[in-house]
């Protein structure tokens, strides 16, 4: 009865986008179907940030993440998104493993942009907008790049090492990326938002129809990076209805009275599980993804069973067992 212990070192040599998006993608399904079990996040509030408890269970497996979001630690050299979980036996609540889940948030997260393209965009997509071209931005066009040609990809960041970071690892996926201002990257057709903001980043004027947009930024109350009025013409599809309301993209249209809950379409859950359609004709799409523990443990599962296989880790036997 030992606990596997992994480090990020770890994770990041045995995990990739594929596996990530298969069992993101089932987790999804589940969701929709009503047959997992994720509480609320708790969240820890700091002046510079916060920490985030998110437990959950689907299909045999449970664990909790605990993370961070401190958008000023790039001042101090840190992360600003730093993250462990607990991956647990459900049969006995044994800690099976114990591991870094800074790799894993960044995996599932790119993930389910990807997924939440694969059913809201259009299949002919090829050109690619980033605004916010940090960590995030890197796995999003992973799991892009499982799902449709890119062909090209436009990128704007206030941050200029981001900016070059994020253009030399395009250019090594064989990507032709081009540099440009936050208008012209929305002259594409997936968008993705990644950035820490709490105004608008993104204009109506600039969006046409049937564009799908990827929300990701956005991940606590009062955060916003999309104009009121594209909500209003737009297809919402969320994660989850009381995360997105909580703290999502729309949780500053909602708290202003701009649209209801009942504006909201689906979650990707249900689209996924075909509880509800997709994209239908030229409308606007919007996803707005806040994160679900359920993503954080269907990859762990990944990771776990990876990492037994190839004998990775350490192993650690933090408690004696024995009659009681």
């Amino acid at each position: 009865m030992e606990t596997l212990i992994l480090t990020q070192n770890e994770i990041e040599k045995i995990l990739d986008m594929k596996d990530v998006m298969e069992v993101v993608e089932n987790a999804f399904k589940l969701h929709g179907l009503g047959k997992t079990q994720m509480p609320a996040k708790i969240y820890l509030t700091f002046e510079k940030g916060d920490l985030r408890a998110m437990p959950a269970c689907l299909n045999g497996k449970a664990g909790i993440k605990w993370v961070n979001s401190h958008p000023s630690n790039r001042e101090v050299g840190l992360p600003t998104v730093m993250a462990l979980l607990i991956y647990n036996d459900p049969e006995t609540g044994f800690p099976l493993a114990i591991m870094d889940a800074t790799h894993i948030t960044n995996m599932r997260t790119g993930a389910a942009g990807g997924i939440a393209a694969m059913y809201l965009a259009k299949k002919d997509s090829r050109i690619f907008g980033f605004i916010g071209a940090g960590t995030q931005a890197k796995t999003q066009i992973m799991a892009l790049k499982e799902v449709f040609k890119v062909e090209r990809v436009k990128a704007y960041d206030i941050n200029k090492k981001s900016l070059n970071d994020f253009s030399k690892f395009c250019e090594k996926m064989g990507i032709d990326i081009e540099i440009t201002d936050a208008k012209n990257v929305c002259k594409c057709d997936v968008l993705t938002t990644s950035t820490p903001s709490r105004a608008p980043v993104v204009k109506n004027s600039w969006i046409n129809e049937g564009m799908h947009i990827n929300a990701i930024g956005a991940d606590a109350p009062g955060k916003q990076e999309l104009d009121d009025k594209i909500l209003l013409r737009a297809k919402i599809v969320v994660d989850d209805y009381e995360q997105a309301i909580h703290g999502g993209e729309i949780n500053v249209a909602i708290s202003k009275g701009v649209i209801k809950r009942e504006d909201i379409y689906a979650t990707l859950g249900e689209i996924v599980a075909g509880v509800k359609k997709g994209r239908e004709g030229d409308e606007i799409t919007v996803f707005d993804s806040t994160g679900l523990a359920i993503q954080d443990i269907a990859t762990a599962s990944v990771v776990f069973e990876k990492a037994v296989k190839m004998g990775v880790g350490m192993k650690i036997k933090f408690f004696e067992v024995g009659m009681i």
